[in-house]
């Protein structure tokens, strides 16, 4: 049995694979997928699974593949999403739509996803692939709802939670899940290591949509304001619309159905004076504490402590 493994390790693990052992039968798909992946990112996902896997027992680095099956289920939405929403730079390099065209853009995420699908039905165990299928039509599905959102001012909490739940926390609850199964856990432990992934991906979507609005372009990796540009309604703007104020209120209608982007200095700052970016704040601390409860019957350890590290660290400005 290998040791154990602190999560710095586990990043480096992942990376190695990644560098050293990725590729499909298709070469321009693996170049594409390469490009995307040497951009960078957190890799949250597969060390989530790893750690999932630690936590119940297991040894980590047996599930490495599935962990980087995880991350180009991510990798494959990103390339799909840049196409959906016309994004032009992706983790502060080209979109990949932008490198390659729509329809290569469009078919190498299919064919990811396929290619993906095809080594975990061969590979793993039930339920993995059925969690993994379940979870690929939820992405969807949100995907779906947030464009049926779009320009919604009237979009309620509970419904921008659900798209969060479907679009983000889903693939994390997935990645949760899975690990524990695969780590050997009961049955006590795979569902708060599910709900951990869940609660955690929706407080992980929040802080994006603060961080979409706060933080500098070279840090976010894409252009600042992006939601408001694409006139998408995250939760700080339904939390500063729900502050009453008719004038802002009235502001903001006028942005959404004029379509001039010079008004997003004005607006951001608007949301921040109405309490959007604080009460959004709270609903994150709410998802992080919920998220570290579910860690409950997890056995005391590294892996444990790991995992709510990750959690806190949604908290930190």
């Amino acid at each position: 049995m290998i040791a154990r493994r602190s999560d710095p390790d586990l990043r480096e693990l992942v990376e190695t694979f990644f560098r050293s052992t990725f590729s499909t039968d298709n070469a321009v798909i693996t170049e594409a997928v390469r490009r995307m992946l040497a951009a960078g990112g957190k890799r949250l996902r597969p060390r989530i699974t790893l750690l999932a896997a630690d936590a119940c027992g297991g040894n980590a680095v047996d599930q490495l593949y599935l962990a980087a099956y995880m991350e180009l289920i991510h990798v494959a939405t990103l390339i799909h999403d840049d196409v959906v929403d016309n994004a032009t730079t992706r983790r502060g390099v080209n979109a990949t739509a932008v490198d390659y065209g729509n329809r290569v853009s469009v078919l190498a995420g299919d064919y990811l996803f396929a290619w993906i699908f095809k080594n975990v039905t061969a590979g793993y165990p039930p339920p993995v692939p059925n969690v993994l299928s379940a979870t690929l039509a939820d992405i969807c599905d949100g995907e779906v709802l947030q464009l049926q959102s779009l320009g919604n001012l009237d979009l309620s909490p509970d419904a921008y939670v659900e798209i969060a739940r479907k679009k983000t926390a889903s693939l994390f609850a997935a990645s949760a899940e899975c690990g524990a199964i695969m780590g050997g856990g009961n049955a006590g432990e795979i569902a708060g290591l599910r709900e951990f992934g869940d609660a955690f991906g929706v407080a992980f979507q929040m802080k994006d949509d603060v961080l979409d609005l706060t933080a500098d372009e070279r840090s976010l990796g894409k252009p600042v304001g992006n939601d408001l540009t694409e006139r998408k309604v995250t939760i700080p703007m339904i939390e500063a619309l729900g502050a009453g104020d008719p004038n802002f209120t009235a502001q903001v209608r006028r942005f959404y159905s004029e379509r001039d982007n010079r008004g997003i200095p004005s607006v951001v700052e608007g949301i921040e004076r109405q309490g959007g970016l604080a009460a959004t704040r709270t609903r994150i601390a709410g998802f992080v504490a919920r998220a570290k409860k579910a860690l409950e019957p997890i056995a005391a350890g590294t892996a444990k402590e790991e995992l709510a590290h990750l959690a806190d660290a949604l908290l930190e400005e």
